[in-house]
């Protein structure tokens, strides 16, 4: 028995290394597609140093009502002043040789991963398909699309609406005497590692779904633990140095964790909780 379960553990590290080698070919050859566009993503990436935001547009058409329903306040706090001052244009730096080329790599390396991420997913979907039932293995397409997408709509709903957010509360730093000064390498690094974090946290809805269709978790068993997910939202936000980044970053990952326990509860699988059932 001893070997038996030897052999099957060593047949699942050999079929988890083959689905890990399939994985990162199909990234190197996105890494390939997207290297013509990693200008593009750094543009939209730095898009926020240049102050031309939704943020800013927000800010303007308040101060504007401001101005129609309290003209005495806009006086008062100068707001024409904020209105017309001309946007500062942040510059990234790098002081190392090939540090634009490294940096060039890592952006191409994150779009040719989304861009494959149907692969990645259906690679992840052929491990463990081997202990589903035939039924079960017809959710593959469902699978392999909504997480590709829930991904890709994460790692926008970041870069759209928290990335200028995040930006812009560094930037309100900035005084006589501080400036600015942004290397290259800490700002993509911090940028892209929070898109993989934000692609992650929409993840988790589709993993509830997935594993409340197959009986292994439900709404009882969720929503009791919502102060433990709170707490863990917070630890893993507290890893990042800012407050501003640890609340953008905990208040998603608690919300999706809320979205996750009504997810179970409208397409689980219906648990027979009868006190029959309990006993038995």
């Amino acid at each position: 028995m001893a070997e038996m379960t030897a052999l099957t553990f060593m047949d699942h590290l050999v079929e988890l290394r083959k689905r890990l080698i399939v994985i990162v070919v199909a990234v190197v050859i996105g890494m390939g597609l997207a290297w013509n566009l990693s200008s593009a993503m750094l543009s939209f990436i730095e898009r926020p140093l240049t102050g031309q935001t939704y943020l800013t547009e927000i800010k303007k058409l308040a101060y504007l009502q401001v101005k129609d329903r309290a003209p005495v306040l806009y006086n008062h706090f100068k707001l024409a002043q904020e209105i017309d001052t001309p946007v500062k244009k942040h510059l990234l730096n790098y002081s190392a040789p090939l540090e634009p080329f490294f940096i060039q790599c890592k952006i191409s390396m994150l779009a040719g991963f989304i861009l494959v991420l149907p692969i990645v997913f259906h690679q992840v979907w052929q491990f463990i398909a081997p202990g589903l039932t035939r039924k079960e293995r017809r959710m593959v397409v469902p699978f392999v699309t909504a997480a590709s997408l829930t991904f890709c709509i994460g790692a926008l709903f970041f870069l759209v609406v928290i990335w200028p957010v995040i930006i812009n509360f560094s930037l309100s730093y900035e005084a006589e005497g501080l400036q600015s000064w942004f290397n290259i390498s800490a700002y993509i690094n911090f940028c892209l590692r929070l898109i993989l974090i934000f692609g992650l946290i929409f993840e988790l809805p589709i993993l509830t779904l997935i594993l409340s269709r197959f009986g292994l978790v439900s709404y009882q068993i969720l929503a009791p633990k919502r102060k433990y997910a709170l707490l863990a939202s917070s630890i893993v936000a507290a890893f990042h140095a800012d407050l501003i980044t640890m609340f953008v970053i905990m208040i998603p990952m608690y919300l999706m964790y809320e979205i996750s326990i009504w997810t179970a509860l409208i397409f689980g699988k219906k648990m027979d909780l009868s006190p029959e059932s309990i006993a038995a």
